[in-house]
């Protein structure tokens, strides 16, 4: 109980910052540049800590650990991956897109090719990415509130929805702004901490009660656990024979009481409880290592996990250049020079994040084999503390991580909303404040629905298919955008619906699978490494046979995304088509004086 209310405490305190934030960077919020670009007015340092804080989601916080400990050193390409995609980002779209002077996605692609058709297209996708993006977040926070407080899962995604909107609808980019900033330095401090004395905890006694990773054999209990299955159905792999209790469904068939299991795979129905003495083999959800050496040994699935890393490089390398809510934030920078320099100091403060969740990974692995029994792992970073100081001092700790988790939830969540309504404003409805608003509530209403509905999976697999489908669509529009003028509206829009289509259709696949019996193999659940290059080939070819459909302006165009800022060729058009009478008189003036220096 005295856990609970500190994990409360902390949650509400969290909460209460977030919205004192919220209010002092929404008093100055009033026009429609305001709400979409904060009148591109961030600083550099802010806005990587911002990016970072809004980047850092349930995948980071509470995922990667849990694949640490599930699948072992193949997890690592998740943050590796999450990292390593803003270096590409930072070479090839951070200052050229900043210099389009575009306010999202879908004004990029129609500044760029002259074309209605394809800032259609792009909009679909925009909201598309947000939302599969979204979901987990929300189901992630119903996972937090539950593990600390057995209340229900829904709570806890309307709790962060609701805090959400009510800030968004109160200054929209400006206002979050100062949130996630803020928010990144919880989260690594909620992380950090605890890691740190957890830590050396384990380094006084290192061998407490715990198998030694270094054993290769099957992974045991240190002491007697019960087990319970929760929401979904789980197949679990036994590699060493066991006894264990059992009040429940296994197979199709009820148990109460004894039951000997040998070497195979046993299917558990939700609510069936399990049993297991000390010292006994720990069943381990089908799909992840059952010993310690093929957990720390890469690639020991054959051909088809050496599929699925790939897919994995392709969608998170190349999936962050392609993100909405995280190129929006670029967009916020006063020039091409300032979002580079962004860029760069976002690898710094994601780099320093990801190694305390790889540590809390393995801490894990001894002291909580029990989560891989029902694969629920994304609770181990939430469970850890406890289960390691169990006392005041562990209840702190975890009172400590609970309110990072609810950082990540609420810092992700305002970014994921913003890029959506932002979108959705401008491209659907007349782009005015109020429209803004609206999309707002629209956008919250159908992400929590989501949530409700579709099954909960690891954050970071769900997560990694948001990349996929980034990665396939704006990842290629882009690099082929900024870097190849021969690049048509025509071409843009194929490879858009052929990238983009395949992987909506292999996440359909994936989650009638998942109801299924989890029979999809690893390139329907993790596409990229087909798809990305698919949409790659069918822009080039289709601009190749519609040359003809070149703008005719793309000289210039390009020139304003590479000319060093210095000359003035930026078009801020958020100012032409929302700014003030006095702010489209100083556009125009610049834009004659740029006119001036080529001549």
């Amino acid at each position: 109980m005295n856990a609970t209310i500190w994990s409360l405490s902390a949650i509400v305190a969290v909460a209460a910052v977030t919205f004192l934030l919220g209010y002092v960077g929404s008093r100055k919020a009033n026009t429609t540049p305001d709400f979409l670009v904060a009148r591109r007015a961030i600083p550099a340092t802010r806005n990587a800590a911002a990016i970072s804080g809004e980047y850092l989601s349930a995948a980071s916080f509470l995922s990667v650990a849990g694949l640490v400990l599930k699948d072992g050193v193949d997890a690592l390409w998740y943050p590796v991956g999450f990292t390593a995609g803003y270096l590409a980002l930072l070479l090839f779209v951070a200052a050229p897109l900043r210099r389009s002077g575009a306010y999202t996605l879908p004004d990029f692609s129609e500044a760029r090719l002259g074309s209605v058709h394809v800032r259609h297209v792009s909009t679909f996708f925009v909201v598309c990415i947000g939302l599969l993006y979204l979901v987990p977040q929300l189901q992630s926070a119903g996972l937090t509130l539950t593990t600390i407080t057995g209340l229900d899962a829904w709570l806890g995604g309307l709790i962060v929805t609701v805090i959400v909107v009510i800030n968004v609808l109160g200054g929209g980019m400006r206002a979050i702004t100062l949130v996630q900033a803020f928010q990144y330095w919880g989260k690594l401090f909620a992380i950090a901490a605890p890691t740190f004395v957890l830590f050396v905890v384990f380094l006084a006694s290192p061998d407490r009660g715990t198998q030694p990773i270094s054993d290769d054999g099957v992974v045991r209990f240190p002491q007697a656990e019960k087990v319970t299955v929760a929401e979904q159905p789980v197949k679990v792999r036994v590699d060493e024979p066991l006894t264990l209790r059992v009040r429940g469904t296994i197979d199709g068939r009820d148990a109460n009481g004894p039951v000997f299991w040998g070497r195979g795979v046993y299917e558990l129905k939700p609510g069936t409880v399990m049993e297991f003495t000390a010292g006994s083999p720990v069943p381990v959800v089908e799909g992840s290592p059952t010993t310690n050496r093929d957990w720390t040994h890469p690639q020991t699935g054959g051909l088809s996990e050496l599929i699925g890393t790939y897919s994995l490089i392709f969608a998170t390398f190349l999936g962050t250049m392609g993100l909405p809510h995280v190129l929006v934030r670029f967009y916020t920078n006063p020039d091409g020079k300032a979002a580079r320099r962004t860029a760069l100091h976002v690898l710094y403060l994601l780099g320093l994040f990801y190694l305390f969740p790889t540590v809390l990974g393995v801490l894990s692995r001894l002291h909580l084999p029990q989560l891989l029994v029902t694969g629920n792992t994304d609770a181990a970073v939430l469970m850890l503390p406890e289960a390691m100081v169990p006392n005041l001092g562990g209840q702190i700790l975890g009172a400590v991580v609970a309110a990072g988790a609810f950082a990540a939830f609420l810092s992700t969540s305002s970014g994921l909303v913003v890029s959506v309504a932002g979108v959705v404003s401008t491209d659907i409805m007349p782009g005015k404040v109020r429209d803004f608003r609206w999309a707002t509530v629209f956008t919250g209403l159908v992400a929590i629905a989501l949530a409700f509905v579709l099954p909960r999976s690891n954050a970071s697999l769900t997560v990694a298919m948001s990349f996929a489908l980034a990665a396939s669509t704006f990842c290629p529009l882009l690099v082929l955008g900024i870097w190849w003028r021969g690049l048509t509206w025509v071409g843009a829009v194929c490879g858009l619906v052929v990238g983009g289509g395949v992987v909506i259709s292999a996440q359909v696949v994936s989650v009638v699978s998942t109801y299924t019996g989890r029979w999809a193999p690893a390139f329907i659940t993790q596409p990229a490494l087909i798809t990305v290059p698919l949409a790659f080939a069918t822009m080039i070819v289709v601009s190749k046979a519609t040359r003809r459909r070149v703008p005719p302006d793309v000289n210039q165009i390009l020139l304003r995304l590479h000319a060093p800022d210095p000359l003035g060729f930026i078009r801020d058009r958020d100012i032409a088509r929302f700014g003030t009478a006095e702010e489209k008189a100083r556009l125009a003036d610049g834009k004659r004086s740029g006119a001036d220096r080529t001549r």
